[in-house]
């Protein structure tokens, strides 16, 4: 019986397998083997230089500029997405009747549109002329800002639309860790006198860890995966002060067809996102309980 178990999950298993195998696993290791060749527009046939192409890359100061957006990216976008997502779970959890479904409903919206389509809508909204937050500065007497071709605002701009595009999913995922926790927790401590941030400190946050690692893992690989909202709204500008790992990974593949320094970059971006994964769980992990 332990065997049929075995080769039933095995079979389950292996289509999943297979298609990561083709599509996932397979061109890893291709990429990396593809880093250690000098292979661009100006030599053709794949030249072998083992590390050279790695030694470019941490030479080049365009590198530390994109990976520096792309760390101001990542700390802002995952504190602010994940607090937004937690705070707006807690208000939908209360009880409203059939209304909760409708702010449920309304918050996850955002989740539901094409990455593109959302660029688009923010592309009009940041609109330096017609845009909704220029007008409203206007209104408000403050200068309009040129939200997508000033240096200074370009990435805050990209930050902005992230959050809107991202908090929905999260939301949902601490609601449903929200919905988890037994009730008869908060009635032991309204009894015993506990304010509503101290359930929210002692009851809510440590029997959401599991859902809260979760959230975390996903926002960290999505804002390292940050490419479409860049390609539709500024293309990496001005003065690449928006070009992030992947759309510089896109540059040097697919715009100079330098394939050597992309897969070059591949597996550097792979092999950092990697760590940080294992350092999440490695610091955080242990911490997390799933029994209630």
């Amino acid at each position: 019986m332990r065997r049929t178990y075995r080769l039933t999950t095995y079979g389950y298993l292996l289509p999943g397998l297979f298609f990561m195998g083709i599509f996932t696993f397979i061109p890893v290791f291709v990429s990396a083997y593809l880093s250690l060749f000098q292979w661009n527009i100006n030599n053709p046939e794949p030249n072998f230089t083992w590390f050279s192409n790695y030694i470019e890359v941490f030479k080049a100061p365009l590198f530390w500029l994109v990976l520096r957006n792309n760390l101001i990216y990542a700390f802002t976008t995952i504190p602010l997405s994940m607090s937004l997502a937690l705070f707006l779970a807690i208000l939908i959890n209360q009880k409203m009747g059939w209304i909760r479904s409708l702010y449920r409903g309304s918050l996850f919206y955002p989740t539901m549109i094409p990455m593109v389509a959302a660029a688009m809508l923010w592309v009009w909204i940041f609109n330096p002329g017609l845009g909704i937050f220029n007008y409203y500065l206007g209104f408000l007497g403050f200068p309009k800002i040129e939200w997508l071709y000033d240096m200074r605002y370009a990435l805050i701009a990209i930050i902005i639309m992230s959050i809107w595009k991202n908090f929905g999913y999260y939301m949902l995922i601490f609601l449903a860790g929200l919905q988890g926790i037994p009730s008869h927790y908060y009635e032991a401590a309204a009894i015993e006198g506990a304010t509503g941030w101290k359930q929210f400190r002692y009851i809510t946050f440590p029997m959401l860890a599991p859902a809260t690692l979760f959230v975390f893992v996903v926002a960290i690989i999505s804002s390292f995966q940050v490419f479409d909202q860049v390609f539709v709204m500024t293309q990496g500008g001005p003065g690449d002060r928006t070009n992030v790992l992947v759309f510089y990974i896109y540059q040097h593949a697919f715009r100079f067809w330098d394939l050597g320094m992309g897969s070059t970059l591949t597996t550097l971006f792979i092999l950092g996102l990697l760590a940080a994964i294992w350092l999440v769980f490695r610091v955080i992990g242990r911490r997390v309980y799933y029994e209630v």
